[in-house]
């Protein structure tokens, strides 16, 4: 977290500065993605995502990386759960993680059941290794994914009451995971986990020893694809149903939320390109294509403030802030967007 995003949230104390640095790392390292989108935020408003993402990687990391079948995780899970109670209880907490989710949630007002769910999912997680229906998928995705929608949605900002707003949030907070889920069958399948619904895999003659099959030997299956293809189809579809909440946000903020969506997006187009090997390799969005999102969403912040501010702006005319979408290239883009102010 740099000074001067802290300065502008109004975060002064020592502790709790350390607090959101130590959030901001966690996403640094592991959410490329959602990180690089943050950058676009208005500056104030970008610790408290950090620490709502930085306490979802943690709580992740408990479940995904400690040792399958041990005690460990449940036993990390319920440190997690009581330090959260009472991070949320005192304002604050000794935990890095809780101290800067606490201080976010006060600070924004944000409902603390979202954050119950959430832990509820991770604990289903530690027995949970396959759902029967997408119902059933939907239904553990509330707490894992929807609710991280639903707490953005004070930081972002709404033009409407945000209970308009929020099936929206809620929805491309789903979309997203739907994205991981389908990038990660083959991790999460030597995790002792499949998230794709079994009555949607049935439907083309998969299974999970057919998946595993698959995932040991390295070879294709024809059955497999066309599942993976549905799964894509859905994802896409619940995409389309969030995408009218983005302009329920406020202004300054779509540009995130819109290059977020693009770039998880672009994890269904870069497992499609790839012919659905998903099993046998991890697909990515490439440089060049996450350098073009970044320019174009860092075209959309430079218009949105330039909106937001009063009476006639004038800048030089080689200022790169007012060229349109697009223009930047894609190094520019990158370095733009990660330095914007």
């Amino acid at each position: 977290m740099t000074d001067r995003e802290l300065a502008a949230a109004g975060i002064s104390d020592p502790g709790l500065r350390a607090a959101y640095r130590h959030c901001r790392a966690l996403n640094a390292r592991h959410g490329r993605t959602y990180f690089l989108a943050t950058r676009l935020l208005p500056v104030e408003r970008r610790p408290a995502v950090h620490a709502l993402y930085g306490f979802a990687r943690w709580a992740d990391d408990i479940v995904d990386c400690l040792v399958p079948g041990s005690d460990a995780r449940a036993a990390a899970l319920a440190r997690l759960q009581a330090e959260l109670e009472e991070g949320l209880r005192r304002g604050g907490s000794g935990e890095p993680v809780v101290h800067a989710l606490a201080d976010t949630a006060r600070r924004y007002a944000i409902d603390h059941a979202h954050f119950r769910d959430f832990m509820a999912a991770m604990r289903s997680d530690l027995v949970v290794t396959a759902y029967p229906t997408y119902a059933d998928l939907r239904a553990y995705m509330h707490g894992s994914a929807a609710v991280i929608g639903l707490e953005m949605l004070p930081v972002l900002g709404t033009v409407v009451p945000r209970e308009e707003a929020a099936p929206y949030a809620a929805a491309l907070g789903v979309a997203f995971q739907l994205s991981n889920f389908l990038r990660d069958v083959g991790e999460d399948l030597d995790r002792g986990r499949v998230y794709l619904p079994v009555d949607l895999l049935a439907a083309h003659g998969v299974d999970r020893e057919l998946l595993t099959w698959s995932r040991a030997t390295g070879r294709p299956d024809r059955r497999i694809t066309a599942a993976l293809r549905e799964f894509e189809a859905l994802t896409r579809g619940v995409y389309r149903s969030a995408a009218p909440g983005i302009q329920l946000l406020d202004p300054v903020a779509r540009p995130c939320i819109r290059t977020a969506a693009a770039l998880y997006g672009g994890i269904l187009d870069a497992v499609a390109r790839d012919g659905y090997t998903v099993l046998h390799r991890r697909s990515v969005v490439g440089r060049r294509r996450r350098a073009v999102v970044a320019a174009d969403g860092l075209a959309r912040v430079v218009a949105a403030r330039l909106r937001a501010r009063s009476g006639p702006v004038c800048r030089p005319a080689d200022d790169t802030r007012s060229l349109p979408a697009g223009a930047l290239a894609p190094t520019a883009a990158v370095r733009s967007a990660e330095e914007i102010a």
